[in-house]
């Protein structure tokens, strides 16, 4: 009983910061909008890149904010992409820029897309918003095809995220260093490949090691 309570507590938790990250974000749609700062593009550029989409290939981009990624994605003539994001304004920006997308308002581990849905994954600028990164590489392993890409990226870096942390109104966590991510990674079926952290690009690439899908 006490595991129990513990994991609804943890729960609660996650949905209480959540709540917190959608108000913030939905504030400020415009402050992720164009002219992005100097070198970013170039740096957004390489980390789509970094993914080697297919054309016809099916991507995600988690925490897609006001969709910043996506030109750059399109580039690459992927048959479907999808976004999630947790502010429902992020979103509509989205959505209004980009109607073809398929968007879903939900945190990444509520995601709900079939076993092998997905070929290439970006968590771009995000990844130290989520609160509950096991049950999210988890979740994403499952939706990635053999040999599927995920791409876990920041193009301000790691030291732009310890500047961040306590000035925003959740929590934030450092970005994980190449044995952290290595670790993490492979406990859910990852192999970690491609590892840049240059004081204004974090990148790493890791492939799916399933051999199959476990739903046709």
């Amino acid at each position: 009983m006490a595991e129990k309570t513990t994991d609804a507590s943890k729960l609660e938790e996650i949905r209480r910061i959540n709540e917190l990250q959608r108000e913030f974000f939905n504030r400020r749609v415009d402050a992720f909008e164009p002219p992005l700062p100097d070198g970013v593009p170039e740096r957004l550029k390489e980390i789509v890149a970094a993914g080697a989409i297919e054309k016809g290939e099916k991507v995600l981009d988690v925490g897609t904010g006001s969709g910043i990624l996506i030109p750059y994605i399109l580039d690459y003539e992927p048959g479907v992409i999808h976004v999630c994001d947790l502010a429902e304004n992020m979103l509509q920006r989205v959505k209004e820029k980009f109607p073809h997308v398929q968007a879903h308002l939900c945190d990444v581990n509520d995601l709900d897309l079939a076993d092998g849905t997905l070929d290439v994954v970006y968590i771009n600028g995000c990844f130290s918003n989520i609160m509950d990164k096991e049950r999210a590489l988890a979740n994403l392993y499952g939706m990635l095809r053999p040999k599927g890409r995920l791409v876990i990226s920041h193009p301000l870096g790691r030291k732009f995220i310890k500047e961040l942390i306590g000035h925003t109104p959740f929590p934030l966590d450092l970005l994980p260093d190449l044995a952290e991510a290595g670790e993490l990674l492979g406990r859910h079926g990852f192999a970690l490949g491609k590892y840049v952290d240059e004081p204004e690009l974090y990148l790493l690439v890791a492939a799916s090691t399933k051999s199959r899908s476990r739903k046709l």
